[in-house]
């Protein structure tokens, strides 16, 4: 039977919980569940974040490419990317909002970090 989906809302600019959330994505896609991953207004701001990971994991930039490569899909709320000052093809997103996102949920579960 296949893996229902999951759609993770990031609600914080926090790069741990974004880690989190791809880490998840990337676990539910290699289970072959649909995965998103959608970053809720300030949470927009990690598209932008540098830094290093602990050792031995990949940074966020590396982690953001498996997920990519596993299918998850990276939305971000436009309202965020216009006052982050980010374009969505830039950060290589999808554009949108809260109601396409509850709209197209289908049956995935939603979790919230």
């Amino acid at each position: 039977m296949p893996m229902r989906g999951l759609t993770i809302v990031v609600v914080s600019p926090d790069p741990d919980r974004f880690r989190a959330a791809l880490t998840m994505a990337c676990a539910g896609a290699a289970l072959g569940g649909r995965m998103r991953v959608y970053l809720h207004e300030q949470a927009v701001a990690v598209l932008t974040a540098r830094g290093s990971a602990p050792a031995g994991l990949p940074d966020l930039a590396e982690l953001r490419a498996m997920a990519t490569e596993s299918g998850v899909e990276l939305n971000a709320c436009q309202t965020g990317l216009a006052l982050a000052g980010i374009s969505a093809e830039h950060a290589n997103v999808a554009a949108g909002g809260m109601i396409d996102l509850l709209t197209t949920l289908a049956d995935d579960r939603l979790v919230t970090l």
